[in-house]
């Protein structure tokens, strides 16, 4: 039998709180995106953009004319409902959350 030393109440505690800890973990700070700068406000050749690029895209919804445009959600949501008071545009289906457009075709104007 393996001869055991005797230790006191003070050493025994002190062996047990220090023996598991060893180097704290440390976490990694990860990878930040880049914000995007987008404008709030139309200039005029991002306008023009909008009028000639947007009605000729199959499907279109504010997230795709923003970042198509690099303009915020807000103001490609305003663009949209100018396009489709304007009937370049028609909707295919809305919802408070995203809109849904698709490019106005003759055969919506024959109907």
């Amino acid at each position: 039998m393996a001869k055991t030393e005797l230790k006191s109440k003070a050493a025994k505690a002190k062996a047990a709180m220090g023996g598991g800890k060893g180097k704290k973990k440390k976490w990694s700070k990860g990878r930040a995106r880049e914000k995007l700068v987008n404008a709030v406000l139309f200039d005029k050749k991002t306008f023009d953009r909008l009028l000639k690029e947007v009605p000729k895209m199959k499907l279109i919804t504010p997230s795709a004319v923003a970042e198509r445009l690099k303009i915020n959600g807000s103001l490609a949501r305003r663009a949209l409902k100018h396009l489709l008071k304007e009937n370049l545009i028609r909707t295919v289906s809305y919802h408070s959350a995203q809109g849904i457009y698709t490019r106005a075709t003759n055969v919506e104007a024959e109907a």
